[in-house]
């Protein structure tokens, strides 16, 4: 065996160890949120794993930018890609099933083409990628829609909030775009920083903390989440890129989807309905469309 496919399927490895820990995320989430309100639970999160990207930085030899402008962007980048969608999750996930999170959650590629589409116009519009949006927007339909019509309504708000924060995460891939100059863990960092200092007071005054009385499994989830599915997912996810690049490590997108459903099936003994895998079949075909590469057409001679 050579060096080569040794290393292969070592990063082959990470790139699932990734979708894993990205997939759990949801299921310590829910658990979290039965005895940690949202607001102080990602609040948590976010001081936690900013904290630990700061000593990785630190082990690198590197710190983070210290002018104004650059902070500012981190702030609006921490709106976009933790306050906002994390506390969302976090909040429908008292009524919505992790599995169902995870489909919901799955189709930022989807709604960052569309975004795209609208705004920036900064890649073009294909058949596939159109095919892809289609595929998506039906998956979600399916998941959401027919279940309210069926009578699941109650968990309407929760289900859009969902898709929302999935917007979110689509706006904060765009804009990130605007980081290249930096190394890549440190808008992650900074952003997971700024995203403390906004959740914090809200923790404080919404919350009152002091008075929580979390269960030990909540916390365990919260640390689980904010160690592994936050801090060391992103060390891994940033080193794949530069190996795997940014194009293959995107297929940990529709890896984490199958997982996550199946870290809830098995850990909370939750229970998908026929018209969600089918909803989740559409979506990760979408996304599959969205984020493979397509072939390179040869050049005339």
């Amino acid at each position: 065996m050579t060096a080569d496919t040794i290393n292969l399927k070592r990063e082959l490895a990470l790139l699932l160890a990734l979708a894993t820990l990205w997939g759990a995320s949801y299921t310590f989430i829910k658990i979290g949120v039965e005895t940690i309100p949202p607001v102080t639970l990602i609040a948590a999160r976010t001081l936690i794993a900013g904290l630990l990207l700061l000593a990785v930085l630190r082990v690198r030899g590197l710190s983070l930018p210290k002018d104004p402008a650059t902070w500012g962007r981190f702030l609006f980048q921490a709106c976009l890609n933790s306050a906002i969608p994390f506390t969302l999750i976090a909040w429908a996930e008292k009524t919505v099933d992790a599995g169902l999170a995870a489909i919901l959650n799955s189709t930022t590629p989807i709604f960052a083409f569309l975004l795209t589409a609208l705004l920036t116009r900064h890649e073009p519009v294909t058949g596939r990628k159109l095919f892809g949006v289609v595929a998506g927007i039906a998956g979600i339909t399916l998941v959401v829609g027919l279940e309210a019509l069926n009578g699941a309504g109650e968990q309407l708000p929760a289900q859009l909030a969902i898709v929302a924060a999935t917007i979110c995460y689509a706006g904060a891939a765009i804009f990130g775009r605007g980081f290249k100059s930096l190394d890549p863990m440190m808008p992650a960092a900074g952003s997971l920083i700024c995203g403390a200092i906004i959740l914090i007071p809200l923790s404080l005054v919404i919350d009152r903390p002091w008075t929580l009385a979390p269960s030990t499994g909540s916390i365990l989830a919260l640390l689980c989440l904010s160690v592994f599915s936050t801090a060391l997912a992103f060390v891994i996810y940033f080193r794949l890129v530069h190996t795997l690049g940014s194009v293959g490590t995107t297929a940990q997108a529709y890896l984490r989807v199958p997982i996550g459903v199946a870290i809830g099936v098995l850990f909370l003994g939750e229970s998908i309905s026929s018209t969600a895998l089918v909803g989740l079949a559409f979506v990760i075909t979408g996304v599959m469309a969205m984020t493979i590469p397509g072939r390179k057409r040869p050049l005339a001679v």
